[in-house]
């Protein structure tokens, strides 16, 4: 066959996205086609930097294209990404494409602790990321990462101020920690505290982001309606423990989202804590909290399951001393890292698959 940009897309066109079972020609995903005697590049603009099926692509491509025209060209794969998004043309947050929110029916399941490292994953694959703490009376991502004397820089923005996020990490983000005294508890009605989280969405300079993450507070709660009233929000991600009383909780919120007023995609599940591996036995698993909890919850609400996190030292460690578990070589590290791509990946497949969110609308 004569080699073209015409045939070269011909033969792409077999080669399909994984994730999104479609080929990468219809998906735009091959751009930038350049040949010039034996030697041929272009882009495969992917769906997300965090794609876990990166080699698998472009292996499928080379594939594709030596059987077609054989082993005598030079191919020139450059993988770059762009993140999908179904956010166009929106009055709030207008250079967001993703906004996820992260859950959990209830406290000390490690919620924030899986937004943070999520965040981080998210920007250590080549992502921009932002990340609102939502949980006004027991804020925890100023310690988390190490930005507890930090204090917002504000700025004016045609008629009004706006709020310069801190930046560490790679992730913006905003805390009512960084705007009250860190020993002062915050004893806000519920009306103050969603005014707090408009205010975080609106009035904070967030600039171009792929991904926005709002670590709710537990339960269901006045955060959470003044969240889904105010944004469209892409995907929700659950974090739970394995047992029981987690699980009962999570389900609640769980089906919170999938309540037809409200009707936000739920991206998966996570299950925290999943197991206990001792640093001087890396190959043995404890369950103390029981097993497959969260795989089951997954599975029951036919959602997809994101991963496991195991319980071990260096996570706490890391918390307390706000330098995130995943920066750190070693298992949290990989836990971590193929948590964001599971959540990327969704976030993907729901933006090819699935209507964009409506603001919801909730009568009193």
């Amino acid at each position: 066959m004569q080699l073209s940009k015409e045939a070269l897309l011909k033969t792409l066109s077999r080669v399909q996205d994984p994730d999104l079972k479609r080929d990468l020609v219809s998906l735009g995903m091959i751009q930038n086609i350049h040949i010039e005697d034996q030697r041929v590049s272009f882009d495969v603009v992917l769906t997300t930097p965090a794609c876990p099926l990166k080699e698998v692509i472009k292996n499928n491509c080379i594939e594709a294209l030596e059987e077609d025209f054989g082993k005598g060209y030079d191919w020139n794969l450059n993988m770059t990404s762009q993140v999908t998004t179904v956010r166009n043309a929106t009055p709030i947050l207008p250079q967001v494409k993703n906004i996820i929110a992260i859950a959990s029916g209830k406290g000390g399941v490690g919620k924030s602790t899986t937004a943070v490292n999520l965040a981080v994953a998210l920007a250590e694959s080549g992502a921009k990321v932002g990340l609102i703490d939502a949980d006004i009376s027991g804020p925890s991502i100023p310690t988390m990462f190490n930005v507890e004397g930090e204090q917002p820089a504000v700025k004016r923005e045609g008629d009004k101020n706006v709020i310069i996020p801190i930046e560490q990490y790679g992730v913006k983000m905003i805390s009512i920690g960084f705007l009250t005294p860190t020993d002062s508890a915050v004893v806000w009605r519920g009306p103050m505290a969603s005014s707090a989280l408009r205010q975080f969405i609106s009035d904070v300079n967030w600039g171009e982001l792929d991904y926005l993450l709002i670590d709710l507070p537990p339960g269901t709660s006045d955060i959470h309606l003044t969240m889904v009233q105010t944004v469209p929000v892409t995907g929700a991600v659950i974090v739970t423990t394995p047992q029981k009383v987690a699980l009962a909780d999570a389900t609640k919120g769980l089906s919170m989202f999938n309540q037809p007023q409200i009707n936000v995609p739920v991206l998966g599940v996570v299950e925290n804590m999943a197991y206990f591996t001792p640093e001087e036995l890396p190959d043995h698993k404890y369950y103390l909290f029981g097993k497959e909890g969260g795989k089951r919850l997954a599975e029951k609400y036919q959602v997809p399951f994101l991963g496991e996190i195991p319980i071990v030292q260096s996570i706490r460690e890391s918390g307390d001393t706000g330098y995130p578990a995943v920066l750190k070589n070693g298992p949290t590290r990989k836990a971590y890292t193929e948590l964001a791509e599971s959540v990327a990946r969704q976030v993907a497949i729901r933006n090819a698959s699935q209507q964009k969110t409506e603001i919801v609308e909730i009568k009193a």
